[in-house]
């Protein structure tokens, strides 16, 4: 990238001017951010302040946009990397694309033009080029700019396909050998469809099944027909509830023979390279029923005298790097995964379970190679320094959470009593410490239940419980927190690339739509105030122990943007963190396992570093986990919606007390309690005047009544209905349509004469 070193009469580089930036992200090639803008433009120091506003009113005045890992270009063109789809061809069978999110689809006349596709182009007929990409089919890809007149031209190189077109259908078949019906299990699909004698591949009634669309289907009227591919069992069975979230979000559970094969091979390391650990008394805390262990801890006073009062504190991580080795078949279903989902009833892992449960996780008893980091604290809980290295250890214990907070409070079993003085109590002193330091910093501070479905031997749900929060859980947090951050800060030290976990400060869209909802409580953020997370705790305070607290945590949260993966240091916003990476999970993140092999190759810690061919392609595996972790994210909240609809189906007709926890324009969702299973509430069902919906206020009000119901308030319901199937949930009011519910909040009627709006 040129360097355009502009220089004032003095000799000071000169701040660019709009149209200078202009001009340069309209010339750049690549990924463009602040960084490249001030390197470009010889800026340094504090310099980068007035640059850093000059961008932001550019970026208000709508001349540039901010995407992903913040990289920068003109607003009115698309970015580096898209999501696109087939959107024809044209004159000369050119593949033609087009973005799919629409806030790219509202820039004007613009031609995608497809490139050679990387995943396989094909020839027909004459020799004549055609791409792998077809009607319906979307994909990851690389644009480059070409000027062609008015109209924006793009040549796009395909990096990934993501959907192809005629996707396969999951479903319920209803039917026998003379064919019969299939019913999805996506909600969003509201037809069935037929399945002819000769297509059912041997399944039986009630069973869930794989159907992909079948040519008869296209000639006939009436329902599609389909043909089934795939017999995935009994749907009456309790677990093939996380089943249907697995197949119906595309998440990959067979590895490769290959990749299977290296795992089950694979052998224990020996002590050379590595420190010797195995006497200190490191134990893994964990919930009880956990099959892999990541992390073992411990804690000490520190006996530099320099440091009184101080810490010593060792966090053991897994050293998978060991095992799963850059460009393996290993290392590619890793990366496929991204990550590891967890589901009430299984867990579909990372890594094959030869090493996830094996000789990757820190059982007790065993020796284990790690990758340790040791951490220093002075007594008001500062972290001072930190140091890695690869080192073999020995737990002494494996303790569920609830057996470390009972030894706490006083009452230690078998397990837990030799080490209630030594290992125990220490922990707990220097999490208090840290507490300290943390409260200091003051990171951002809901207070929002999460809810545990509890199943039996038969994977029946019998209970759904809030999930108790104790010390226990928050010593393994912290601890893991101040690894996470000594991980990035030696990484950045050694000029390593880091993979961080970014979490910006919230957009200036969602501010003022929370602004909106807080003004009814006379409560706010004032405009141009620099954000910090303690600008949020300090409304949650003063909203603590009234009827509104639910309903501001909601809005807080849902006005936060969402952590990703990325190269560029954007901070963690959430956690008021400078930098953050992720570096305590390697066995079920594969951000954690990149961490890793750059501390191997930084520090200089032997074999399993990080490769040139894996820092040239850091930006595409950091949206490619990002984009991981948020399928596996939507297909566990599938699962749990299947699963609190199954508990439910047995309670249709019961009535139930509700919270709104959504408002939109057909209708509530209001979360039942206690289960914390969420339903519809349509917005037919709420009367027969006409109901006005306030986007920023999050309320629905009817017109003749006044009624208004608000986020967050309190109703009763009655379930009509709960389909284990789709996940549905469908209420009613208590009382039926037109009364006006408990809890619901009342404003003056209109005056008289106005006309009703159906």
């Amino acid at each position: 990238m040129a360097n355009r070193r502009n220089t004032s009469s003095d000799g000071d580089a000169a701040m660019p001017t709009k149209e200078d930036i202009l001009d340069f992200l309209s010339s750049a090639d690549g990924k463009i951010t602040k960084r490249d803008i001030a390197r470009a433009f010889g800026l340094r120091g504090a310099d980068k302040i007035p640059l850093k506003r000059l961008l932001r009113e550019m970026t208000e005045d709508g001349l540039i946009a901010q995407d992903h890992a913040r990289s920068l270009r003109k607003a009115d063109t698309l970015p580096n990397v898209i999501v696109a789809e087939f959107a024809g061809t044209d004159r000369q069978g050119e593949v033609l694309l087009k973005p799919v999110e629409r806030r790219f689809q509202d820039l004007g006349p613009v031609v995608i033009r497809l490139g050679k596709d990387r995943t396989g182009a094909r020839r027909r007929g004459g020799g004549q080029r055609f791409s792998a990409l077809g009607p319906g089919d979307r994909a990851l890809v690389r644009l480059s700019q070409i000027t062609d007149g008015h109209t924006k031209t793009y040549s796009a190189r395909v990096i990934k396909r993501l959907e192809v077109g005629d996707q396969s259908i999951l479903g319920v078949f209803h039917g026998g050998p003379g064919g019969g019906r299939l019913k999805p299990v996506d909600k969003k699909i509201r037809d069935e469809f037929w399945v002819a004698a000769d297509d059912i591949g041997g399944a039986e009634d009630g069973e869930l099944v794989e159907a992909a669309p079948s040519d008869a289907g296209r000639r006939r009227l009436g329902p599609k027909h389909v043909r089934i591919v795939r017999r995935l069992g009994d749907l009456n069975a309790p677990r093939s509830i996380s089943l249907i979230a697995i197949h119906a979000h595309g998440i990959p559970v067979a590895f490769p023979e290959a990749a299977t094969r290296q795992a089950e091979r694979a052998k224990p390391p020996t002590l050379e390279g590595r420190v010797d650990l195995r006497t200190l008394p490191l134990i893994t805390i964990d919930p009880s029923d956990a099959r892999d262990h990541d992390d073992a801890v411990f804690a000490e006073p520190d006996p530099d005298p320099k440091n009184a009062g101080g810490w010593h504190a060792v966090v053991a991580i897994a050293d998978v790097s060991h095992f799963v080795t850059p460009g393996s078949a290993l290392d590619k279903a890793a990366r496929e995964r991204g990550n590891s989902c967890y589901f009430p009833d299984r867990v579909v892992p990372m890594l094959p379970e030869a090493l996830s449960a094996g000789l990757c996780s820190l059982k007790p008893g065993e020796d284990r190679a790690a990758l340790v980091a040791h951490l220093w604290f002075s007594s008001d809980g500062v972290m001072l320094r930190h140091r890695f290295e690869r080192a073999m250890i020995h737990s002494h214990a494996n303790l569920a959470y609830e057996q470390v907070q009972a030894a706490l409070d006083g009452h230690p079993d078998h397990q837990t009593a030799p080490l209630l003085d030594t290992v125990l109590k220490p922990l707990h002193a220097l999490f208090q410490a840290i507490m300290a330091a943390r409260a200091k910093r003051e990171p951002l501070d809901l207070d929002l239940p999460e809810r545990k479905i509890e199943l039996n031997e038969q994977g029946e749900v019998i209970r759904i419980a809030v999930r108790e929060r104790m010390d226990a859980h928050r010593i393994i947090e912290e601890l893991m927190i101040s690894a996470n951050v000594a991980a990035a800060e030696a990484l950045e030290r050694a000029k390593m690339p880091v993979m961080y976990r970014v979490h910006e400060e919230p957009p200036k869209d969602k501010l003022e739509a929370l602004n909106d909802f807080l003004k009814p409580f006379d409560l706010a953020i004032a405009r141009g105030t620099v954000m910090k997370p303690r600008l949020f705790n300090g409304i949650l305070a003063k909203v603590q122990d009234t009827p509104h607290a639910e309903q501001v945590n909601e809005m807080i949260l849902r006005s936060q943007t969402q952590a990703y993966y990325g190269q560029g240091n954007q901070g963690h916003f959430g956690l008021a963190l400078a930098r953050y990476a992720h570096f305590t999970s390697p066995i079920r993140r594969y951000a954690d396992l990149l961490v890793h092999r750059a501390l191997v190759r930084g520090l200089g810690l032997g074999d399993g570093g990080l490769t040139d061919a894996e820092i040239a392609h850091f930006d595409d595996t950091a949206q490619h986990i990002s984009n991981t972790e948020r399928r596996a994210m939507a297909a566990e909240r599938d699962a749990t919606d299947r699963y609190v609809a199954a508990y439910l189906s047995d309670k249709v007709g019961e009535d139930f007390k509700g919270r709104i926890t959504g408002v939109t324009r057909f209708g509530l969702f209001v979360e039942l309690l206690p289960s914390g299973g969420q339903g519809l509430l349509p917005i037919s069902s709420l009367g027969s005047e006409y109901f006005h919906f306030d986007a920023a206020s999050q309320t629905i009000k009817g017109d003749r009544s006044g009624t208004t119901y608000h986020l967050g308030d309190r109703i009763e319901v009655s379930l009509l209905e709960a389909d284990r199937y789709t996940g549905s949930v469908r209420l009613a009011l208590v009382g039926g349509a037109g009364k006006v519910p408990k809890g619901a909040r009342h404003k003056q009627r209109p005056p008289k004469g106005r006309k009703r709006r159906r």
